[in-house]
């Protein structure tokens, strides 16, 4: 977008760097203008939905972007729109997987298929021969899903899975790196409690 061209050209002209053009675009990539909610490499505005119909966009995977939190409700058929911003990170997927949350959080996780198959390929490998892997993708499969993304982004996660979180008609979806979050809507970390822990969570991961 013309904001990110004039900031690049702004910085590449007035600031000394290091690093490569290429390094500074790539952390231009993830600079977000809080005051508006735009990722200035083309994401649209926080909240806001494509209203496109047709084709599906050119698939743009950056995985490990997915950043932000969002409210929205259930449609009358209690689909949920995956944002639209979020969506381009996850490289508009036509498929997505749905889990639970193994930690024991009352939230779903919502993975597009290359990150999920990266959290699989050694657990299928084990589970051939491996008594407890084989457990866990059986008892795994039982309770996620595979959900089809339509051309507007909506996903039709079960009944049984949205009651399991406590949902019924808000939702909040939080990007958590990787992958998003969706919530019942007031079960979500609230500001305050995020800020409260996000020191002592990032010296634990060695962040």
């Amino acid at each position: 977008i013309r904001g990110y061209s004039r900031l690049f050209s702004f910085l590449r002209s007035h600031v000394t760097f290091h690093h490569s053009e290429k390094q500074l675009e790539l952390f231009l990539t993830f600079f977000v203008d809080t005051r508006w909610g735009i990722v200035l490499n083309g994401g649209m505005k926080r909240g806001e939905m494509s209203q496109e119909s047709g084709a599906r966009p050119a698939a743009d995977v950056r995985i490990g972007s997915l950043l932000g939190s969002f409210s929205f409700r259930l449609d009358p058929k209690r689909r949920i729109t995956i944002p639209a911003i979020l969506r381009g990170r996850m490289g508009n997927p036509a498929i997505v997987y749905v889990v639970p949350n193994l930690g024991g959080k009352k939230c779903l996780e919502v993975f597009q298929p290359e990150a999920f198959a990266n959290r699989l390929e050694e657990l299928n490998r084990l589970s051939l021969t491996d008594a407890d892997a084989s457990e866990f993708v059986t008892m795994i499969g039982r309770v996620s899903e595979t959900l089809d993304v339509d051309v507007q982004g909506r996903i039709r996660i079960s009944d049984a899975l949205l009651d399991h979180i406590g949902v019924e008609r808000d939702v909040t979806i939080i990007g958590a790196m990787n992958r998003i979050q969706i919530w019942a809507a007031g079960n979500e970390p609230t500001f305050g409690e995020a800020f409260s822990k996000i020191v002592p969570a990032a010296k634990a991961v060695h962040f």
